[in-house]
């Protein structure tokens, strides 16, 4: 999908968290009025709209594509549309954004992507979530995401060796990420020790899984504007996405080789691919840590290290903050949030910032691209996305 002449030229971002005094509709408005004053456009210039929001019963807001337009009465008859993908929802309406330009319907097209979690109790929210599983088998519909990506990890260690203290690893990275992250949900520093170790305070939840390995329940919204190539030229910043792709796999996990992570390998090179780039050339990452493990796989996914050595890329430094290609530097999912509708969008407007020089966080040195990898269910819905700084 050559998407080089779509450009994101403004974002909005909530903070992630527990946001008792929000509603989902409160966070949708908050995300898009600041998306379209970073933009410096009138509401009326839109052309579609976009939410990526999952749901699954966790709030009544089950129809919300039209929730956007309380944020301004001139996105009044906007063609408005809902895309959900589980966790990937937010990606999803990215490219329903981005084929909506390149069909030439739209030039300018507003993307918001919300959850609202936190009303709703652990185990409704992880029922909520499991219906992103396959259903027809009685023995996987039984299993948590936590509990299968618990699986994931005893079939790591059976295969390659023992990944937790890489796990251990990834969240004490992120966690320290996280704090110079304001919007970020956890502002806590993990040392190694409490993430190595099951104690009252960081509890099993799906063993191997201690609670330092999971990311977080969380409201949030994020909004990006998309602007065609003609009209980004007319915004005071613009990024282009260089590529996006999405990989979709089977459902069952009993169909195919989970550690294999095929899903993700082929988005991830299909995007590298289009964008023209080698893994090289990119200067940050922001990927899907729903679980520690599942950033191994990634790691491994992205080529930054062979299948079962994914702890390379921790050992030698090459995700850290100050390392090659620093990997969650907005603190991922484990620490930032996990608002599953939101994750997608909060990916790009985090990266837009990144790339424009005005980062929400950690900040890189003229950082020129930047990949981005977000997985619905169990590396089921697969999108990559290359972003491109255009410097004079």
């Amino acid at each position: 999908m050559n998407t080089d002449s779509v450009s994101i030229v403004a974002a909005g971002h909530t903070r992630f968290g527990r946001l008792q005094g929000q509603t989902l509709e409160d966070l949708i408005v908050e995300a898009t009025r600041e998306a379209l004053a970073d933009a410096a456009i009138d509401a009326a210039q839109i052309d579609a709209i976009f939410l990526g929001h999952f749901n699954s019963g966790m709030v009544p807001d089950g129809f919300a594509a039209s929730l956007v337009m309380q944020a301004d009465p001139a996105l009044r008859f906007k063609p408005a549309s809902r895309c959900e993908n589980a966790c990937a929802s937010g990606s999803a309406a990215i490219m329903a954004g981005i084929n909506a330009i390149r069909s030439g319907a739209a030039e300018l097209v507003l993307v918001v992507g919300a959850e609202k979690m936190t009303n709703n109790s652990t185990a409704e929210v992880t029922r909520a979530l499991a219906g992103a599983g396959y259903q027809n088998d009685a023995q996987e519909a039984a299993l948590s995401f936590p509990q299968q990506f618990g699986v994931a990890a005893r079939g790591y260690q059976e295969r390659y060796g023992d990944p937790l203290p890489a796990m251990a690893a990834i969240a004490v990275k992120n966690h320290a990420n996280a704090m110079h992250n304001p919007l970020a949900q956890m502002h806590k520093p993990m040392t190694l020790e409490h993430c190595s170790t099951v104690s009252e305070s960081n509890p099993l939840i799906a063993p191997p899984l201690r609670l330092s390995d999971c990311s977080l329940i969380s409201d949030g919204a994020a909004a990006i504007v998309l602007a065609s190539a003609e009209r980004a030229k007319t915004f005071k910043r613009e990024v282009a996405i260089r590529a996006m792709q999405q990989v979709s796999d089977f459902l069952p996990m009993s169909s195919r080789d989970f550690l294999a992570f095929e899903g993700p390998q082929r988005a991830i090179a299909a995007a590298l691919h289009e964008a023209g780039v080698d893994l090289g050339e990119i200067d940050f990452a922001e990927v899907h840590d729903c679980f520690t493990i599942a950033e191994l796989l990634i790691y491994e996914a992205m080529g930054l290290a062979p299948k079962g050595e994914g702890f390379r890329a921790l050992e030698e430094g090459t995700v850290l903050a100050d390392g090659r290609l620093p990997v969650n530097l907005s603190g991922g999912l484990k620490a930032k949030g996990h608002p599953v509708g939101a994750t997608g969008v909060s990916m790009h407007a985090m990266a837009f910032r990144q790339l424009t020089g005005n980062p929400i966080g950690i900040a890189l040195q003229q950082p020129e691209f930047g990949l981005l990898f977000n997985m619905g269910g169990m590396a089921v819905a697969n999108y990559a996305s290359v972003l491109h700084a255009r410097r004079a």
